[in-house]
């Protein structure tokens, strides 16, 4: 793990605790009472990581005014981003989970893949301290940051987020997300998500992956919903 991700601790363990999750320690003989999951250091990292991407798009885009320097962050460290950073450093392989979170596909799950990434930032910055914690940032997100620091352009198509805005400019509730099916092999799967307003569905989408179907079916819900929103009572 230490040579892909291209750091060497002074503390191994550090990085030991960054990849275990709480199931392992659930199913874990009783010499592992008092053990920790990677919790704490998810919380830290995600400390790290906002304050690296806060300055680097602060440095790099001076003439965006602070709306658009705060979507472009939460389209670098939203789940779905990290996640996909996670896979590339293939974290999801190494990780510590129990057996009913293994079963279920923990480790190519985005909620426990981003998590880990987070508490992997956190590792190396309590090991190694800021400045380098930022380095490692900056490279494994480099092909993220690239697509976002160009001065001028929109941030990427984000469905989701766009879906969120105009839910609450019309005063609704935000959306969530439910899955409906989850059909095909274990290694090529097709997930069919719903997003919801209160209990009325709005959007379906479908995708290999779960992100993916989650924004496909934010953009079925844009659809219909800038279609008919000068229709009373579509929400009601």
């Amino acid at each position: 793990m230490q040579a892909i991700l291209g750091v060497q601790f002074k503390n191994p363990e550090l990085l030991r605790l960054a990849l275990v999750h709480r199931s392992f320690l659930n199913e874990a003989a009783p010499s592992a009472e008092g053990q920790e999951s990677y919790e704490r250091l998810e919380f830290l990292g995600d400390a790290v990581l906002g304050l690296v991407i806060s300055t680097e798009l602060y440095t790099k885009l001076p003439h965006l005014l602070e709306g658009d320097l705060t979507k472009r962050r939460a389209t670098l460290v939203c789940r779905e981003s990290l996640a996909e950073v996670a896979r590339r450093l293939t974290l999801g392989d190494f990780l510590m989970l129990g057996r009913g979170e293994e079963a279920s596909g923990g480790r190519r799950r985005d909620t426990i893949l981003a998590a880990a990434f987070e508490s992997v930032v956190a590792a190396v910055y309590l090991d190694r301290g800021y400045a380098a914690a930022r380095r490692f940032i900056l490279r494994v997100m480099r092909q993220e940051l690239d697509e976002l620091s160009q001065e001028g352009e929109a941030p990427p198509d984000n469905p989701k987020s766009q879906l969120q805005e105009l839910l609450q400019g019309q005063g609704r509730p935000a959306p969530h997300y439910r899955l409906v099916a989850s059909q095909g092999p274990d290694h090529s799967p097709t997930f069919t998500i719903e997003v919801l307003v209160q209990d009325q569905v709005i959007g379906q989408g479908q995708a290999g992956k779960k992100s993916d179907a989650e924004r496909a079916a934010a953009r079925d819900a844009l659809g219909r919903l800038l279609q008919i929103e000068k229709q009373p009572g579509l929400l009601a």
